[in-house]
């Protein structure tokens, strides 16, 4: 029998609840009652009796169309509260960052243990999950006097797990349980700097990972080449400001689901050139570290290495038009062709005028179809002549008068350095902004 309170329930989540139902037995997934009557007219309450007749399969059904917390006030018998275990939760973000928050989901984690997506933010201040394995020493003598939260309690039993994202999480050294999930899908930890976790305990835990989201966690450690257990699964992999992962990126070159993969300010190595026609089959997004030859930030040592650069990417934009985004390589601090900027007296006449900065970095440019490339300076600006790639388009082409527009803008934004191809010395870079009266 349905508990004595069952009528006073909240009428919006029984609505559903009702509709369910009534199509379960319509449409033959559980026998029709011989006489159904709504107590007290409402069209908002489903009958008693077609309550009696569900079996928990069929109450777990019908649940799986609420979100969580309908799910827990809608518990209002034993064999409701079995139907909740079984649900498949929706997939509805359940988000964990205060004390509140942590202890309602305590709590779903042996009512609902089948929720298929959290988020596990910052908690309150002097709030943290209990300590990991070989936590930060430092952390942790700062933060002993911090309410502590049993987080392997509440996660472990969400054995369902499709989608975790740690953002900014207050976790401090190894929780092997994080990263044992037999059906997680889709893995983001950003901001978390005492986590300490790495490549192969992902690809040994998580079995059938789709999606790998890694920004900012310097505890993040291990080799790109522990991922190829997940080739056959991985779509979009980004291990961006993860300075101790290493390895090679071209380990992931054969992937024939990789969709998108940055390995931005990553200890990844390796070589542009390296990709032939049949790497990355399905690629369609790439950004590449700058110990990558060709990557972003890529830092040269002479400014005749840039022709080298430039056409090894060049020539990869032409094979792969799509793949590169906003790229960019640099002058070594360390090259015999740098000199500072931005010192005291920079100018030699006593005064603090910080001196402009030197165009050091090399962009592509593109105008029309017709590519090319130029110095700039670190913050973008004060560009050098371009050194067109591709020959002018003829006048009668496809997209002439295009080319012709964004021909002029790009001329238009050269100054200071006309006539320049490549970075002027020092002396000639003093020079010329002393003659511009430098005002930045």
């Amino acid at each position: 029998m349905l508990c004595p309170g069952w009528q006073r329930v909240n009428k919006r989540y029984w609505k559903r609840v009702g509709a369910t139902a009534e199509y379960s037995y319509s449409s033959g997934m559980v026998p029709h009652s011989k006489k159904r009557q709504r107590l007290g007219g409402s069209d908002d309450l489903i009958t008693m009796h077609s309550l009696e007749r569900l079996g928990t399969d069929e109450l777990a059904h019908i649940f799986g169309f609420l979100p969580p917390e309908d799910i827990m006030r809608a518990r209002l018998n034993k064999r409701m509260v079995e139907a909740a275990k079984k649900t498949i939760v929706p997939m509805v973000d359940c988000f964990v960052c205060s004390e509140r928050q942590f202890i309602a989901m305590a709590a779903m984690s042996t009512a609902l243990p089948n929720i298929q997506q959290i988020t596990l933010r910052s908690l309150l201040f002097r709030h943290k999950y209990s300590d990991g394995e070989d936590p930060d020493e430092e952390e942790a003598t700062n933060t002993a006097h911090d309410i502590t939260h049993d987080i392997e309690i509440m996660i472990s039993r969400f054995r369902k797990l499709r989608s975790l994202d740690i953002i900014k999480a207050p976790l401090n050294g190894r929780y092997p349980f994080l990263f044992n999930f037999p059906v997680l899908e889709q893995l983001k930890i950003h901001v978390s700097h005492y986590l300490k976790f790495d490549l192969e305990i992902l690809a040994t835990g998580l079995p059938v990972l789709k999606e790998l989201n890694c920004y900012l966690n310097y505890f993040l450690t291990g080799n790109l080449n522990s991922l190829r257990v997940l080739k056959d699964t991985l779509e979009k992999v980004t291990i961006s400001d993860c300075p101790n992962v290493q390895g090679n990126f071209m380990d992931l070159a054969d992937f024939p689901r990789l969709k998108a993969l940055d390995l931005g300010d990553s200890g990844v190595i390796g070589d542009i050139r390296e990709i032939g026609n049949r790497d990355f089959p399905a690629l369609e997004a790439l950004v590449l570290p700058d110990g990558v030859y060709g990557g972003t930030g890529y830092e040269m040592q002479h400014i005749s290495d840039a022709l080298g650069v430039i056409m090894a990417v060049y020539s990869f934009k032409k094979q792969r038009p799509t793949l590169l985004g906003k790229w960019y390589a640099m002058l070594s601090e360390d090259s015999p062709d740098w000199y500072g900027w931005g010192d005291d007296d920079e100018w030699g006449d006593g005064s603090d005028r910080p001196a402009p900065i030197p165009p050091f970095d090399v962009h592509l440019v593109q105008a029309g179809s017709r590519v090319g490339y130029r110095w700039v300076s670190h913050c973008g600006n004060h560009p050098c002549e371009v050194l067109w790639l591709d020959p002018e388009p003829h006048r009668e082409s496809i997209g002439y008068e295009t080319y012709i527009e964004e021909f002029q803008k790009i001329q238009l934004q050269v100054s200071t350095y006309q006539g320049f191809h490549q970075p002027p010395t020092e002396e000639e870079h003093n020079r010329l902004w002393a003659s511009e009266g430098y005002v930045d």
